[in-house]
């Protein structure tokens, strides 16, 4: 059985599991460890952000997370969601939980009165993308652009 709830600082070396995982299927980031623990850090400490963990009722290990993030979009005239880092660990993928932590991320967005939920996905990870269609999320004619700063 899964659990699905709000990420704890104690569950950070779990999370940093799944991340390294994650960035290891996507081209665009690179792991490190420090910069992810500062990261997970800042968004548990956020008021406009929430961290999901799936976890297992018999052992409390963590399967999978996902974050979400409060934007503000003129386009829609109020607060939207990012979701960022979906994953679930391998040897879980295919049981669902990746429906029930995104259905958890919908009713959180819900609950916070965010007008639209949006998300990356890398271009090449068919599987990925094959996932969230099935999930009723629609591909937009928009390309993602990232400039590094400096430091």
């Amino acid at each position: 059985m899964i659990n699905i709830r709000t990420a704890k600082p104690d569950d950070i070396p779990q999370l940093i599991a799944l991340l390294k995982a994650l960035f290891a299927i996507e081209a665009d980031f690179d792991f490190d460890q420090d910069k992810q623990t500062l990261g997970l850090q800042l968004l548990l400490k956020n008021g406009q952000a929430c961290i999901l963990v799936a976890e297992a009722s018999d052992d409390k290990k963590l399967r999978g997370m996902c974050s979400i993030q409060i934007l503000i979009s003129t386009a829609e005239g109020g607060e939207v969601g990012l979701l960022e880092d979906l994953v679930v660990a391998a040897d879980f993928r295919n049981q669902g939980i990746g429906e029930k932590l995104l259905a958890e991320a919908v009713y959180w967005s819900e609950r916070q009165g965010l007008k639209r939920l949006q998300l990356l996905a890398d271009k090449n990870n068919l599987l990925a993308l094959a996932f969230y269609e099935k999930q009723d999320w629609q591909s937009t004619q928009l390309v993602c652009l990232k400039r590094p700063l400096k430091k």
